[in-house]
């Protein structure tokens, strides 16, 4: 990413703090009384899930684990269970292990430090600027997938940013980043929003946009996409349906589970058993004796 503009940036920084002002959806994450642990929670739900599947889900955690010690005194498998269908469940492990740490390690308060944020299981360089910014208001880059395709469209003219963050992306989201803490912090969640509502990957409301007239990609004539093809997402069919299935029998049986009861999931027996050894690889599903599974405990 090239670190110029269409704009100067603090045109671009008002820009989209005024659009954020009257525009940014009333999410419970977001009010002054969302704990740093509520935002937490939050940032690992809406990993790669949206927003309307996670505010139900979201509810339910905190009301059951309102706390990182209430979460970590619980089964690591209550956390799966829990979980239900948000999907990579693998998130639900990692989540109650980032609370048992910060339990035992932070006495039970989600640290301020970035550096301590990013050494708590499963909290990688995203959470870690994500839960800096947005629960304690402090000046990351905060580079998710709608940052960064906002950036690559208004900042550098092409539709889409390249399909990992490279080092150039970083340092032109740091030289673009506001200089006070709480107004980079809110130039993060604006950003955010504006690829989540308006700057989309897939028919992006350009007429809408706040930066229409600042956007360098508008100013080349929206030049299609000419990296690498984009490969989407399916579910049908795959392993992650199967283990879907599997895990779904699981959480609702609270308690141990006899091989016949996986098995009448799915009728292929290879993709069946190689989702179900992935599933134990994983930490999801323990065996407790032969042909027999549960939740981890």
């Amino acid at each position: 990413m090239v670190a110029t503009s269409p704009a100067p940036a603090a045109l671009l920084h008002s820009t989209v703090l005024d659009w954020y002002e009257a525009n940014a959806r009333d999410l419970p994450w977001r009010t002054a009384e969302a704990s740093p642990w509520a935002v937490m929670v939050s940032e690992f739900m809406l990993q790669q899930t949206p927003v309307k599947r996670v505010l139900p889900a979201y509810a339910a955690w905190l009301e059951r684990w309102p706390t990182p010690a209430a979460l970590a005194a619980d089964a690591a498998g209550e956390a799966v269970r829990m979980w239900g269908r948000l999907g990579y469940p693998r998130r639900a492990l990692r989540l109650h292990a980032a609370a048992v740490a910060i339990t035992e390690q932070h006495g039970g308060q989600v640290p301020e430090d970035h550096a301590a944020l990013l050494a708590l299981p499963g909290v990688g360089e995203y959470t870690a600027a994500a839960v800096a910014s947005f629960a304690y208001r402090q000046r990351h880059v905060v580079l998710d997938t709608n940052v960064r395709r906002v950036f690559a469209r208004a900042v550098t003219g092409v539709e889409f940013p390249a399909q990992a963050t490279t080092a150039a992306e970083r340092r032109a989201a740091t030289e673009l980043l506001p200089a006070t803490a709480e107004t980079a912090a809110t130039w993060a969640v604006g950003v955010m929003e504006l690829g989540a509502l308006v700057c989309t990957a897939r028919n992006p409301d350009c007429a809408e946009c706040p930066l229409l007239r600042h956007c360098a990609w508008q100013a080349a004539g929206k030049p299609p996409y000419q990296g690498p093809a984009r490969r989407g997402q399916t579910y049908e069919g795959t392993d992650r349906q199967v283990r879907g299935k599997l895990l779904a029998v699981l959480r609702e049986a609270h308690g141990a589970v006899p091989q016949a009861r996986l098995d009448a999931v799915w009728p292929e027996p290879v993709q069946r058993a190689r989702a179900l050894d992935g599933l134990v690889k994983d930490g999801l599903v323990d065996p407790v004796a032969p042909g027999v599974y549960r939740l981890p405990v």
